[in-house]
């Protein structure tokens, strides 16, 4: 159904990703970051049901005024999808007339979620991991280690890409369908530290409830960036890298109520909440500096926010509407 400019309309992962590139994510999440750490933004914390013994069911609410913007992404985790040939992540995002509260889009949001993630990542990379960081360690072979080594070398340049995961075939397929798109080399490592020991930049991006990698793994001034373990009995890293390092994170107030990386650290006594440094857009706004040295171990977690996915989402609609996409829908 063609639609016209008064319609809501729908858009596909298909269409989505034809209308954003992992350039323009980066911009905008960095600038929704820092809006977010400014106090520009309304978001609440998100809400997330347990669905069964292991699934999870989130709804994310937020509104931007600077775009404006106002929407809600609706994700969820369902890890047995992996056994049915389905994403195990998967979302829907609403976006909304901020002036009327009308529906403007309906949105798949799965690939919005894998790439914001990673553009985030790289915002981080970009203010935080040493400008001469040639190596790269990637703990996941799954989508956001993918859109990890896409997003990460458009802000530095890769000399040695290193890959572990738990699944030994998996690992091999990033190799091969990943190697034409990047300069760098990319090999397969055989153990998590293997693939970390002396890298300038770790990604995790695992389904991991306990550390896959430990302190003394990680080599003096290494930039981590940890986006698994989005619940709080789950974790990445081992308290002693947590303490160790000088953190970051999307959100303080999540990370203290969802990152079982924070807060498992927390409740071991290994730190105290102040420990986190600052949120990541508070250096993106100038208002918090980010490296302090060379020798610095820095983290960023991320938990991914809503703010995000509002973001990217607007970008979006407006390209859409700009070039005739998605299928006008009556409800």
């Amino acid at each position: 159904m063609q639609n016209s400019s008064s319609d809501p309309i729908l858009l596909t992962e298909a269409d989505v990703r034809s209308l954003l590139t992992i350039d323009d994510l980066i911009e905008a999440m960095a600038a929704a970051l820092a809006d977010f750490s400014t106090g520009r933004v309304t978001q609440p914390l998100r809400t997330v049901l347990t669905v069964g013994d292991k699934a999870f069911y989130g709804v994310m609410p937020a509104y931007l005024p600077a775009a404006p913007a106002l929407g809600t992404k609706l994700v969820t985790v369902f890890g047995s999808n992996a056994q049915l040939g389905m994403p195990t992540h998967l979302a829907t995002i609403v976006l909304l007339d901020p002036r009327t509260g009308a529906l403007l889009a309906l949105m798949d949001g799965r690939y919005i979620t894998e790439a914001r993630t990673a553009a985030a990542s790289a915002v981080s990379v970009k203010h935080l991991a040493r400008p001469n960081a040639r190596v790269l360690a990637i703990c996941g072979a799954g989508v956001q280690a993918r859109s990890h080594l896409e997003a990460i070398t458009r802000v530095r340049t890769i000399d040695e890409v290193r890959i572990w995961s738990r699944t030994r075939s998996r690992t091999d397929e990033f190799v091969a369908d990943m190697q034409p798109h990047v300069t760098g080399r990319i090999t397969a490592a055989a153990s998590a530290e293997e693939a970390v020991r002396d890298a300038d930049i770790v990604v995790l991006a695992t389904a991991a409830k306990e550390p896959v990698v430990r302190s003394e793994w990680i080599a003096a001034g290494a930039h981590v960036c940890a986006v698994g373990a989005c619940r709080p009995t789950e974790r990445e890293m081992d308290g002693a890298l947590v303490a160790r390092a000088d953190v970051y994170v999307d959100s303080r107030t999540g990370a203290l109520a969802e990152a079982g990386d924070i807060v498992l650290a927390v409740q071991e006594g290994a730190i105290e909440p102040p420990h986190i440094r600052a949120e990541i857009g508070d250096v993106v706004a100038g208002l918090v500096p980010g490296r302090v040295g060379p020798d610095a171990v820095t983290i960023f977690k991320s938990l991914g926010m809503a703010v995000e996915d509002v973001a990217a989402a607007h970008l979006v609609y407006t390209r859409a509407r700009e070039r005739g996409k998605g299928i006008g829908i009556h409800l």
